[in-house]
């Protein structure tokens, strides 16, 4: 049996752009792709600290050390430059990797600069 669990997650990253006029997806600073281990276009769930809002969508890589976090497309309706946000990723894990498995956590400051690895 698989169990799906967290993998990693970008703990209250500030929103610092959007864009309606886009196909659709999150914006995400490369080096915190990196840090976290999301690849390019791969799937992502967000949670709005300030609204509530939850949504799926898929990562795309920012500007590297930029800070940039950024709604594009429809997820640009899901809340406003300044919110906080939380990004969650999961990985399917057999049951021995799930007995040992620790999600990587990500803490960033308002610039959306890495503080700390948890």
């Amino acid at each position: 049996m698989l169990r799906q669990l967290l993998r990693a997650k970008i703990h209250r990253a500030k929103v610092t752009d959007s864009c309606l006029e886009y196909e659709g997806s999150l914006t995400i600073d490369s080096e915190l792709m990196d840090f976290a281990g999301i690849l390019p276009y791969e799937l992502v769930m967000v949670s709005n600290l300030n609204n509530g809002e939850r949504f799926t969508t898929y990562a795309l890589p920012g500007k590297r050390g930029e800070g940039e976090m950024v709604l594009n497309g429809p997820t640009a309706r899901k809340g406003v430059i300044g919110d906080k946000i939380i990004i969650f990723c999961y990985e399917y894990y057999n049951e021995e990797e799930a007995k040992f498995h620790e999600p990587k956590i990500i803490q960033v400051d308002d610039q959306n600069k890495m503080i700390g690895p948890t």
